[in-house]
């Protein structure tokens, strides 16, 4: 493939991925096969014009009850994830260029994960990231959703 607008291989990015399984693992090797609770879901979504749309859930979320308080709304907020930007793929690594975050503090920023291609799945891996209370590596595997006409 011949290098252009994302890089060398940014075209085997372009789609929409599911989440398979998110796994996590601290510095002194303490791993995790739930740091986003039990069967979360996710999408992440690649487009051919360079941006990235990403959104997990919580495995076992509660629904919000109306005239919800505040221990519920922050419950609500800590176990859901979403941001979008743009995104660069440069050898074995992507970018995403953080425009619009549910967590304010990802605003500006970008977050490098390494990347490895395998069939229809990517494996993205997180440099030391904190999750429910722990810093980890994660370790998280999409599946590429089949275009649907």
């Amino acid at each position: 493939m011949s290098s252009g607008r994302f890089g060398e291989t940014g075209c085997k990015l372009v789609g929409t991925w599911k989440l398979v399984s998110v796994s996590g693992t601290t510095s002194t090797g303490e791993r995790s096969e739930t740091p986003y609770g039990l069967n979360p879901i996710g999408f992440l979504i690649y487009s051919e014009d360079g941006k990235v749309t990403a959104m997990i859930s919580y495995g076992g979320r509660k629904p919000i009850s109306v005239g919800a308080g505040a221990e519920e709304q922050a419950e609500a907020f800590r176990t859901f994830l979403g941001y979008a930007g743009r995104y660069t793929l440069s050898g074995d690594k992507v970018t995403h260029h953080i425009e619009i975050s549910s967590i304010q503090n990802y605003v500006g920023k970008e977050l490098v994960r390494s990347v490895k291609f395998q069939d229809d799945r990517i494996t993205l891996v997180t440099p030391p990231t904190p999750v429910s209370g722990k810093v980890q590596t994660l370790e998280l595997v999409w599946q590429r959703l089949p275009v649907e006409s």
